[in-house]
């Protein structure tokens, strides 16, 4: 494929992501389900030409900035709090997936047996990092869940491939791992890789902290996750775990780390970077179906369909088999080491955790890197099916449990608020008063600065404080704040305006405008946040 097409190629799928994505939010509907079923769609078209998904590309090229992005974006205090429940999953549940695949599929699947039906389990296991998460946070999944699921996702890639591992090894070579050499390089491929993105996180903060430019920081920031995996993986460790304890290291560490401009920028960013990531990754995986297709002559497609759904519903009941007694076995461990009193998930969270087992674009890597011959060079057995087993778990678990899951949330009634947590409004609420609290105390220490700048401050802060938790006493406070943004942001609309006017008339030039509208761009942000509080 020349130069030429690959570009045309790009530009048409980032067309289709704008595409779809604008539809998405349209539909009211998590976009990686619209994504991989305009992709399934695209792939149907003849005049599409078919699309080879490069293991390599999805390991070394797209996760690395996608698992960063997620760890970025989670707490780690909300991670350390359902680190029990979440490594129940991460390991536990992943296990339980492999060995419980191994056991169920040679009884419904006639063409495995035990070793293929391990490589199988091991290539489904882990669940995806933004597919699960996405469509959690965009339907009000309770925090607890949330927090637990994105946990899980991140963590659950390093265990899923490491029992793929061996599963090969067991299949290529024909030798069974013994159970020393299974927890050796589990505790290297776990601690090495958590001390390895601990130490090149350490290394980019300091350097950090020592950089104030926009542009040069974002390009650090997408050379980290690349850094991290990459030193890892050269030292056969976990490249997942070190990008992920890289990750959560420094999003700790960012308030102190970015000024708020470069912060801003950032986090614009990756989200615009991450968002096209995904889509091009999901949008691929449903381009692939005619490839693999394509790929198997021995079964029709009626069986091969009808093979895919039993083997979809079976992975399905395997989670939730294991949530339940999982879930209060996590809690039961995690009261006894902090010897605390913890609520217990009840059995319409577990069931919503169990039912929120999406995969993604990790599982279908892990098959097409399959081997394709054995150590004495015959064929891997399979392999062509094994793919499309993997395709057809990833679209029903997407597509099917990803558009029930709304509905079953309301049906349980665990659908939560999109407004802000009570966490939020007190955090919001104490830095309100210490703002005014240093007011106060400075409007009497500096008397060489005139009083009604301070008292023009307090009263706004005041008038915010009051839209917090207004009562009928602070209707007038509420109403004076809501005018002063409304008016804000006209007249930031008309300076907007007179200012694209000197630039027509030619009074002022292109770089005086950006300059101007790049201030009243951060004021109108600010006020339209304001609505949120």
């Amino acid at each position: 494929m020349d130069i030429r097409t690959v570009e045309m190629l790009f530009l048409l799928l980032l067309l289709f992501i704008i595409a779809f994505g604008q539809f998405a939010r349209k539909i009211r509907t998590p976009y990686p389900i619209v994504m991989i079923v305009g992709g399934l769609l695209l792939g149907l078209i003849p005049a599409i030409p078919p699309i080879t998904l490069d293991p390599d590309l999805i390991f070394l090229v797209v996760l690395p900035p996608l698992l960063y992005s997620s760890a970025w974006t989670t707490s780690w205090r909300d991670f350390r709090i359902h680190l029990v429940s979440i490594l129940f999953l991460a390991f536990g549940l992943v296990g339980f997936t492999v060995l419980g695949v191994a056991w169920v599929t040679p009884k419904v699947l006639s063409a495995f047996d035990w070793r293929l039906a391990l490589v199988l389990g091991a290539v489904v296991a882990p669940t995806d990092a933004i597919a699960a998460t996405s469509i959690a946070k965009r339907i009000g999944l309770p925090s607890r869940i949330v927090d637990v699921l994105e946990g899980e996702s991140l963590i659950n890639d390093a265990t899923g491939l490491l029992a793929l591992q061996f599963a090969i090894a067991i299949v290529v070579s024909r030798t069974v791992p013994t159970v020393s050499e299974g927890l050796l390089s589990l505790t290297w491929l776990t601690v090495g890789g958590v001390g390895l993105g601990l130490l090149i996180a350490w290394i980019v903060y300091l350097v950090e902290r020592r950089i104030e430019d926009g542009p040069i920081e974002i390009a650090l920031s997408i050379l980290t996750p690349y850094a991290a995996y990459f030193i890892a993986d050269e030292a056969h460790a976990s490249g997942v775990l070190a990008v992920v304890a890289c990750g959560l290291f420094l999003t700790r560490r960012s308030a102190v780390m970015f000024s708020p401009s470069v912060r801003i920028q950032i986090w614009s960013f990756w989200q615009s970077f991450t968002f096209v990531l995904n889509g091009l990754v999901f949008l691929l995986i449903g381009l692939q179906l005619p490839s693999i297709l394509a790929s198997i002559r021995e079964y029709s497609l009626s069986r091969m369909m009808l093979d895919g759904a039993i083997f979809s519903l079976v992975l399905i009941a395997l989670r939730l088999a294991w949530v339940f007694p999982g879930s209060w076995l996590a809690n039961f461990v995690h009261c006894r080491i902090h010897h605390t009193k913890k609520r217990a998930p009840r059995p319409r969270e577990a069931f919503v955790i169990g039912w929120t087992g999406m995969r993604g674009v990790v599982s279908l890597a892990a098959a097409l890197a399959l081997p394709t011959v054995l150590a004495d060079g015959s064929p891997f057995p399979q392999r062509s099916f094994i793919v499309f087993l993997t395709f057809s778990v990833i679209l029903v678990t997407l597509v099917l449990q990803g558009v029930t899951l709304a509905p079953l949330i309301r049906l349980l009634g665990l659908g939560g608020s999109a407004g802000p947590s009570c966490e939020e409004q007190e955090a919001r609420r104490i830095v309100l008063e210490a703002a005014l609290a240093y007011l106060e105390t400075t409007k009497a220490e500096r008397v060489n600065v005139s009083d009604e700048i301070f008292d023009d401050l307090i009263g706004h802060y005041r008038h915010r404080l009051a839209t917090l938790e207004p009562t009928e006493a602070d209707q007038e406070h509420v109403a004076h704040h809501y005018s002063f943004i409304e008016i804000s942001r006209e007249t930031a609309r008309i300076e907007r305006e007179t200012a694209v006017r000197l630039r027509n008339d030619g009074r002022i030039n292109d770089q005086v405008l950006r300059r101007i509208e790049r201030e009243l761009d951060f004021e109108d942000s600010r006020f339209s946040n304001a609505y949120d509080e």
